[in-house]
């Protein structure tokens, strides 16, 4: 079996998706996705440009040959874009291999761990009330996780917050939008949000809270310690983890579970914060870090310090993200959550997929490969829209560099 063809799909159903795939001698084909959102020309070009014309001709089924020829063989190593396009071809290619072997990908790659994959939504408000409200309403579709945040008096935008309640997309300008923030005002209103939440739910629901990177390794320790009382599944994103030793800090003053990595585009972004347990759950995400090939071997590791998975999946990654993710979560033995943001009815469209919800949970279904394809007739008429998520300043003007 050899590679005849791959080639790049750019759409924008809402937000701008950028599809691999390839096709083989035997006529199967596979899928990737390949979005890095705000950059996603910069990977449509390493594609086309540089990985696409070594492709053609290999053998498809050798996932990990081809993995470290693209890894290696570029000489500068790693990074967003590089890592992107990687797991792109790595994704289509264990497409490819589980449709070939006639199984769904979980059974490939070891069967189920588990019936279904919990979940969780983000509720969000101009206020805590407003708040408080949504994440009812999250209950009442059968959620047993829920992502809270709200607006902090005194600013005019928090990043997180929107209009839209279900399919919030932050990339919303041509340019990038420049908004105000306080991070002594966001302290010192966060933990009322979570007091009420469980004055009204109590602590059989699951709440989570992102942060966003915005706090100092002290900042983050103080909120963490606010937050105890009210049992948070996780605190998550508190600092930027370039500087993986920031979480020794943290995790001396707070024991609320804290989760980070949605940014991580490698092993050797985490391989501190988990081998010294400074971190319960590592958010690597399929598409940004490498594929399923290099995800593996992050939550084997992470396995070894009783670290469990909680994958990044906002609506910047295409259902085909979403779909392997779930065949991921159905086999990884130290899954804990996974991220669902829904889709708007346009992208569902143009990626029809076989997973489904049900009651707080998301369910994989037995297609052959990861169950989700593209429609490129349909995907051909939503043109690229450059969009930039926003940047943020303090008050002073500063621009914002923790």
């Amino acid at each position: 079996m050899k590679i005849v063809d791959a080639k790049v799909i750019v759409t924008c159903p809402g937000r701008n998706f950028v599809t691999l795939k390839i096709v083989t001698d035997e006529g199967l084909h596979g899928i990737g996705d390949a979005t890095l959102n705000g950059r996603e020309l910069a990977v449509v070009s390493y594609l086309e440009d540089h990985v696409v014309p070594c492709l053609i001709g290999r053998d498809p089924q050798q996932i990990e040959d081809i993995w470290q020829y693209l890894y290696r063989g570029c000489y500068w190593r790693r990074g967003a874009v590089t890592m992107t396009a990687i797991a792109a071809v790595d994704v289509a290619l264990w497409d490819i291999k589980a449709k070939l072997a006639n199984m769904p990908l979980y059974q490939l790659l070891g069967g189920r761990s588990r019936d279904g994959v919990m979940v969780y939504g983000h509720a969000n408000g101009e206020d805590i009330a407003e708040t408080v409200d949504e994440v009812g309403r999250y209950l009442d579709m059968g959620y047993q996780a829920i992502r809270a945040q709200c607006g902090v008096p005194g600013l005019a935008s928090t990043y997180g917050v929107s209009g839209d309640k279900l399919y919030y997309e932050p990339a919303n300008a041509n340019l990038p939008e420049e908004n105000l923030w306080s991070t002594e005002k966001y302290l010192n209103h966060v933990p009322s949000l979570f007091a009420q939440l469980r004055d009204r739910y109590g602590f059989d629901v699951h709440l989570l809270h992102d942060c966003h990177h915005r706090l100092s390794p002290i900042e983050a320790g103080r909120l963490g310690k606010d937050l105890e009382p009210y049992r948070l599944f996780w605190l998550e994103d508190t600092v930027p983890a370039e500087l993986q030793a920031r979480f020794r800090l943290i995790r001396q003053h707070t024991t609320t579970p804290l989760a980070v990595g949605e940014v991580f585009n490698s092993i050797y972004d985490c391989h501190t914060l988990i081998s010294e347990q400074l971190i319960d759950y590592i958010r690597s995400t399929l598409v940004h870090a490498g594929g399923i090939s290099h995800v593996r071997r992050i939550a084997s590791l992470a396995e070894l310090y009783n670290v469990r998975t909680g994958f990044h999946g906002a609506t910047d990654l295409s259902p085909v993200t979403m779909g392997a993710a779930l065949h991921f979560d159905t086999w990884v033995p130290n899954f804990g959550i996974q991220e669902y943001m829904r889709h708007t009815e346009a992208t569902d469209a143009v990626f029809p997929s076989d997973y489904h919800f049900d009651k707080g949970y998301l369910k994989v279904g037995d297609t052959p490969g990861h169950g989700v394809d593209i429609d490129e007739e349909l995907a051909a008429k939503y043109p690229y829209q450059r969009a930039y998520l926003p940047v943020n300043r303090l008050q002073d003007g500063t621009l914002f560099n923790w």
